[in-house]
């Protein structure tokens, strides 16, 4: 691949990048629990009924971990968000890929233009 096509594929990259819109890193879990409560539904010695889905939002950013709840009615945009976000790394891993890519191209190509 020479420089010409790789740079019309990072053009292209960036577009895709600018329109990909709210993101959030992460992943977004289901989880159950149990009250406190003696004789709730949950604690049933005969088919325990937890309580939930309650929907929870880990990541690590800057490296330190986090984790909160997300309301059921924020759940689908939630989702959307972290989709957006994963193809937002791979984008930029594809970035770096090509910028290297172009980096060697551009070395073979000063090795033939100073070989002659």
């Amino acid at each position: 691949m020479n420089t010409r096509q790789i740079q019309r594929q990072i053009q292209h990259l960036k577009q895709q990048l600018l329109a990909l819109g709210p993101m959030h890193p992460g992943s977004l879990g289901q989880q159950y629990n149990v009250c406190g409560q003696p004789d709730c539904r949950c604690k049933a010695p005969r088919h325990p009924q937890k309580h939930g889905p309650y929907y929870q939002l880990s990541f690590i950013w800057r490296g330190k971990s986090h984790s909160r709840f997300v309301r059921w009615e924020q759940v689908a945009e939630m989702r959307r968000r972290v989709a957006r976000y994963k193809r937002f790394r791979k984008l930029v891993n594809r970035w770096v890929d090509l910028e290297v890519a172009r980096e060697r191209a551009e070395r073979q190509k000063g090795k033939r233009a100073g070989g002659d």
